[in-house]
Order: C-alpha cells, then structure tokens, then sequence
C-alpha cells in the first residue's frame, strides 16, 4: 500500500469574520500544499468558527457559509481538503464536515452526537445525523452525498468522528467505521480547554486507535475564538497505541499545519513524549485568550485594580505574560501589528515597555488599607513594567457615608452596620477605575475568582465590575499556589511581595486584622466543597460522609462550613448571573451562561441542612 502523507490544521477563528476566517483557511492549505500534504482536515465548523451561538438559527448564516465554502473550492485543487460548516436542510440544520477533492466539493458528513454538557447546547442549534443513512444535497446546481459517508484515497478508506461523536462509548460511530473496513478516521473538535483535559484526549486517540484498528486523527480549532470558551489547537495522531504527534498547544499564530505520512512502519516510529502541568496550561490558555480577546475586542490594553492582593496580582502577571509569550512565538513587530499597537520599543528590554503600553494599573487605597499591600502593587508594577498609579478614595467613601447618615438620622457603625461599611469602599473604587479604562479605550480586569463567586464573597458594582473576568472559574487555593509557582518558574520577583502576604479584602479597620479564611472559611476546604456540590452535583449530607474521610476536620466544624456554603451559594446566584464574561478554564465553573444554572430565588437547601445538622457526630 502506497504511502499517504495526511494533515491537520488548526485555526484560530472569530464568528461574523469571514473575510479573516477564509483567508487562515486558504494560507493553511497554501502551506500544506508546500508540504506536499495529500489529505488536509481542518476543525469542525472551522468556516463560521464554533462560537456562533444563535446565529446558528438564522437561515442566511448557514447559506453565507455555503458561499464561503464556494469561494474555497479554487484554492483546493491538487489536494483534498475536509473543512467543517453548518449546513441547513430545510427547517434542521447539521454540523458537517464538506470534503473537497482537486477543487470540486464530493460530499457532506453530518455529526451524529452532539455536545449537550457542560458549556455546550449544541441541541439548541443542531439536529443530530443518524447512522447509516444518506441523502442527497443541492450545493448551487450540484447533487451532492450527504449523511453518513465513507471515502478512499490512494487505497485508503477514511471517514469522520466528529468531536462529541468519539465520547459516546460503544454507541460511537468509530465501531461502525471499522466493520466498514475504515483505515483512517478523522476526528476535527471543536473542544474547549480546560486544564488536564489534553491528558484525556491522548488516552482517547491512543486507545481509539487500538479499538477501531485505524490511524486515528484528532485536529482541534485554536484560540479564544468568541469570549468565553478558549480552544487549544490540539493535534494528535495515534497508531496501534502509540501517540505519534502531538503538536504545542495555546499557539499565538492564526493558524498552523502539521503533517503526518500514513503507510510507514509504526513499529520503527517511536511514540512522542508529553508533559501536563496544569500550571503551565493555565498560564498558557488565559494568556492566549487576553491576547485574542485584546485584539478582537479592538481594545488598546487593560485597565487593572491593583490590590497587592492575590487575584489583581495574577491578572497584572498574565498580561505580562501574554506580551512575553507574544513577543516569542510571533516576534515584536508581528505582535504589535496583530494588537493594533503602533509603537517602537527604544530599549533592549522590550517585553517591558509593551506592557507598560498595554497595562494600567491603579492602587486605590482606603483609610483601612496597609502599607504592605501598597508595596506589594507598587513593586509587582514597576516589576512587569506597568503603568502605576496610586490615590486614595477615602475622600469618595466619606461623601457617600455622610450623605446616608444624613438621610437615616445616625451614624453609621462597624458594631452594626459591617457589610455596608465594607461594601461602599469596594464600590466607590468602580467608577473612578472605569474613567481610566475609558479614557484607555481599554478593559477593565475584573478580579474575583471562583471560590469567592460560590460564596458571594464580592461586592457587586465593585471587585465583579468589569470587562472580562480571566479567573473567575478558577479557585483561590489554585491561584494561591499558582503565584508562588509564578515567582520561581516564571521568574516573576515582584510577586515577592504578594506572596508574603495573607489574603485580605482590606475593608475593615486594621486593628480588626480582616482575612478572607477568617470570614469565610480556608479556601482548600472551599475547593473540596464545590467539587462534590458543584462539579459531582452531591447532596449536603453527601459532601459531609465523603469529606468526614477526606478532611481532618472535627465533624462540628465540617458541618458549620457545609452550612455555610450552601447557604451563601444559594443566596448569592444573583451575582453569578452579573458576572462579567469569564474564560472556562477548569473541569467546571460557576457562571451560568457557560456551566452550571442555579435558581436565584430557592428554599436555600434549608431542609437539606436541618437533615445535616440532626445527624449525630457524636
């Protein structure tokens, strides 16, 4: 049997761009015929990119995509392309894979599975394809083949997995491809990053590879690509158990080709090495995605609430990084061109003076804010090469306070009235920080992270206020350990500082020595909470049997931060739902629009917990 030399293309797409999308599509197959590519797979919905959402619905959105894909078919010729749209027949529209051979368009293969967990409602858009059927297509005059299809070229039989199809166990399609006499099954994703999840999928191509009795192909689109999800450009080839390429993930490029020669003796090939570090992942992934957000957004940088805290630090760090990541793999000048930045570093160290260009920040001190975390922002600042500014709201919060103590007739007090105290300081920072951000023409960086959304632990109009929300679905035990981490493997020393310290939102007197554990509870045990509640979706009494053998914590003490949890998540839904947009990033998250919807007005788990607090842990 002949050798076939095979291909896969990830691209970093933008929904509404089609001038942009056609044009990674078309430089992609350019370059794959320089490499002699043969059989060229692109992702799934690579045309109109899979972040559509409800433009899927429309009838002229999938009939534009029709005419891109008309458009594209010059540019194939020599070579056979599969690229990925959404098609429409009639009142049902099909997530497809359009093969294109030497420039004429032979077929249409439509998705059996669709994704429906999680962040994916591909059911409201999609109708899923059943197996073993087939019709016929008018595409502009021509009947083409639509459905369930298999193809040859040079002596090989391919055909399609696409994404969710490969998840379904023994129901997925790849079994039926193999009895088909399959060599070589393609799987082009559209599957959102989270951390770990690269691990999964090689365990997915190798042992597909071994089940199916194929060459097993996995290509996956690249990038931020419309806000929320973040797509790593994973591509994966797999022989009789062997990962035989894997390429880097996270790229910064639009879009990139690799090739792999189906027919040689895998047994002389020896099997690629990977590495997963959750760490390295999560830098890469919100990096990548500032970056596209930055450009796509055709914003001019970011405007960040620099606390000397630990979440306004990590975001200070992840611009710095995205600059420093950009500059590597594209280059300065490219970079700057794909930001929209018209500058010219003077310096030997340009890293720092583009975020300086990029990054603003502002440390708004109260009259209960410490030195420590002053200096902690100033020298992480000055450290990464930021913007700094420094002013104290305690002016603003007194104009405020006053003005209700003379609307109710008294004072205000810490003994009774706390979170209103509190609250009006984290506030009265929004709209002086927003100024600053509109006078960027930039985006503001919203700090909260995800183990304070579970809890309410923000103020709302305050640390939730804010462009986007880069680490809102991750925890805080995670970004603890991630910026001691930063410091040493990154070689950020401005975190020296933050690092020192321990968490505080800084709003209470400091005699009263505030601390984000002390108010809530530690965040390692928040972290525990949330996966069975949360993620595993475990009941109350559940979480308490199974963290009474994880956790050494007195049964008493373990119920009261059962309690506690659930009834500030329940109470609290109405800030999750005025979260800015956030970047899934983990196994799970807690914004509604993406993970997991939770009703606002609820019972609160009152029966739940009174059957927690009669069981005796005596």
């Amino acid at each position: 049997m002949p050798n076939l030399k095979i291909g896969g293309a990830t691209v970093n797409q933008t929904p509404l761009d089609w001038k942009g999308n056609l044009n990674n599509i078309i430089n992609a197959i350019e370059e794959a015929k320089k490499q002699e590519i043969e059989l060229l797979c692109f992702p799934e919905l690579a045309i109109t990119g899979y972040g559509s959402e409800d433009l899927f619905l429309s009838y002229w959105f999938p009939q534009k995509a029709l005419r891109q894909l008309k458009e594209l078919l010059p540019h194939c010729l020599g070579i056979t392309v599969c690229v990925g749209l959404p098609v429409r027949i009639q009142d049902q529209l099909y997530n497809c894979m359009a093969i294109i051979e030497d420039g004429e368009l032979n077929a249409f293969m439509a998705k059996q599975f669709l994704a429906i967990e999680g962040v994916h409602y591909e059911c409201r858009w999609f109708t899923t394809w059943k197996a073993n059927t087939l019709s016929k297509f008018d595409f502009f005059g021509k009947e083409v083949p639509f459905g369930d299809i298999v193809f040859e070229k040079k002596g090989f039989k391919y055909a399609f997995e696409i994404c969710e199809d490969a998840w379904k166990g023994d129901k997925r399609p790849g079994f039926r491809l193999k009895d088909r006499g399959v060599n070589l099954i393609f799987n082009p994703s559209a599957s959102h990053f989270a951390m770990g999840k690269s691990e999964h999928r090689e365990n997915l191509v190798r042992e597909s590879s071994i089940h199916l009795n194929s060459t097993y192909f996995y290509v996956n689109l690249l990038g931020n690509e419309s806000g929320r999800m973040i797509f790593d450009g994973e591509v994966l080839v797999a022989e009789k158990g062997k990962i035989l390429l894997k390429n880097d993930l996270l790229s910064f490029q639009s879009y990139l080709i690799f090739s792999y020669n189906l027919g040689e003796n895998v047994e002389k090939l020896a099997e690629v090495s990977t590495e997963h570090d959750k760490k390295v992942e999560f830098t890469q992934a919100v990096s990548l995605a500032l970056f596209d957000y930055l450009r796509k957004s055709r914003s001019h940088g970011f405007v960040l609430s620099l606390s000397g805290g630990a979440d306004s630090s990590s975001l200070a760090v992840l611009v710095a990084e995205m600059v420093r990541r950009g500059i590597i793999e594209l280059g300065v000048d490219t970079f700057l061109e794909k930001i929209n930045l018209n500058f010219s570093p003077k310096t030997d160290n340009p890293e720092k003076e583009i975020t300086g260009k990029l990054l603003t920040t502002a440390y708004q001190g109260s009259d209960n804010s410490s030195k420590e975390t002053f200096e902690s922002a100033r020298m992480l600042a000055e450290s990464v090469g930021a913007v700094f500014y420094d002013w104290k709201i305690s002016e603003e919060v007194a104009s405020y306070t006053q003005k209700i103590e003379k609307a109710i007739g008294r004072d205000l007090t810490w003994e009774t009235d706390d979170v209103t105290l509190q609250n009006i300081q984290a506030r009265a920072r929004s709209p002086i920080i927003w100024m600053l951000a509109n006078l960027n023409n930039a985006l503001l960086l919203t700090t909260s992270n995800r183990s304070e959304g579970d809890v309410g632990y923000a103020t709302m109009d305050g640390d939730t206020s804010g462009s986007i929300s880069p680490i809102a679905a991750v925890d805080k035990f995670f970004i603890l350990q991630w910026l001691q981490w930063a410091e040493k493997k990154l070689g950020y020393e401005g975190l020296r500082g933050v690092n020192s310290l321990q968490p505080t939102a800084e709003l209470r007197p400091l005699e009263h020595h505030q601390t984000d554990e002390h108010d809530l509870m530690p965040y390692s045990v928040i972290v525990e909470i949330e996966r069975l509640a949360i993620r595993d979706r475990r009941s109350p009494m559940d979480i308490f049997k199974i963290l009474s053998e994880e956790l050494s914590i007195s049964p008493v003490q373990l119920k009261g931060y059962i309690r506690k949890f659930h009834q500030l998540w329940s109470r609290n839904q109405w800030k999750r739902e005025r979260l800015a947009p956030s970047f899934h990033l983990d196994e799970f998250n807690v914004d509604p629009k993406t993970w997991y919807r939770f009703p606002i007005l609820s019972g609160g788990f009152a029966e739940e917990l009174e059957e927690l607090d009669q069981l005796d842990v005596s």
